[in-house]
């Protein structure tokens, strides 16, 4: 059964007539997903300290937006989350997540630090996966500066955000680099491909739609790359040697089976993983907490998780 907070979300946006990503510009879908954020997420809790900084990469300085938790000393070495946003690797910003790190910076006790990589159609895949290698190192190479642990740093992402961050892991672990303490992935796009039941079932009606996701995928990727593990990470070749995770999907969401295919190909190479679907709830729901309840149990499992895996 569909959550009915859900459903009655999903009434609502086809009662207003309100337009779908795919048809829509990239500008006016961006457009869209700020504007509609305000009806939603809930009001934006006040966290210790925030603050617009920018990390230097090969291509440009990447804007981050770095949170401190409510309560905590300006210099006391907090671990840290890197977190990467979703929207398709086309809409999505530091201000469409806002809210959401915010509530994980606070619940976790951790330093958040939002990351806003470039996107399609104008900086097309491997663009986004480079920003989010390039801003990972930094940030562990400058944690003295940023007041953060680098033993103690996560990697985290919603949707394509976590399809970055599972694949900055990997990336990071073939280097031969200091690999993140731990990886949020909360829905995860793994598998470009889209051969999964979940995409046969859920790929009309529940807001992200087959044609919004042929949309998203269109403006990043070429068909000729979905095999390149940087965009489906589900494909890499090796999947030992990572660090721990929690995978988080949605019952009526196209891409809850790649998450569990994740979930299940990270496991069988040994790695510690907890996976939970929230089983009645639709894709995105973990930003909607002012319309959807069991959107803030995900935020509070998720900062739980991360407070847990950071410890001392």
């Amino acid at each position: 059964m569909l959550d009915p907070q859900a459903k009655a979300l999903l009434d609502l946006i086809k009662e207003r007539g309100l337009p779908a990503s795919n048809e829509l510009s990239p500008a006016e879908a961006r457009q869209a997903y700020r504007d509609r954020r305000s009806y939603t997420q809930p009001a934006a809790p006040e966290v210790g300290a925030i603050r617009d900084i920018a990390a230097p990469t090969p291509h440009a300085p990447v804007p981050l937006r770095s949170y401190r938790p409510a309560g905590s000393q300006p210099q006391a070495v907090l671990p840290a989350l890197v977190y990467f946003h979703g929207g398709g690797w086309v809409i999505g910003d530091l201000d469409t997540h806002d809210v959401l790190c915010r509530q994980l910076c606070n619940a976790s006790g951790c330093a958040v630090l939002a990351v806003d990589y470039r996107m399609g159609p104008e900086h097309r895949f491997p663009a986004a996966i480079d920003d989010a290698l390039a801003v990972t190192r930094w940030v562990f190479a400058q944690a003295k500066e940023l007041a953060i642990d680098p033993a103690r740093i996560a990697v985290g992402g919603d949707s394509a955000g976590g399809n970055i961050a599972a694949v900055v892991c990997l990336g990071l672990r073939d280097a031969g680099e200091a690999l993140p303490a731990f990886q949020l992935l909360v829905y995860p796009a793994t598998d470009m491909r889209r051969g999964a039941p979940s995409h046969r079932e859920n790929g009309e009606g529940y807001l992200l739609t087959s044609a919004v996701i042929e949309y998203f995928q269109g403006h990043y990727v070429g068909a000729a790359q979905y095999d390149d593990w940087r965009a489906s990470p589900l494909l890499a070749a090796n999947h030992a040697g990572l660090p721990p995770a929690l995978v988080l999907t949605a019952g009526f969401d196209p891409l809850r089976d790649e998450g569990l295919a994740y979930a299940d190909k990270l496991s069988a190479a040994g790695n510690q993983v907890q996976y939970v679907c929230f089983s009645r709830q639709i894709h995105g729901f973990i930003t909607m907490g002012r319309v959807i309840d069991e959107a803030n149990t995900a935020v509070l499992l998720c900062a739980d998780l991360l407070r847990r895996k950071l410890a001392n």
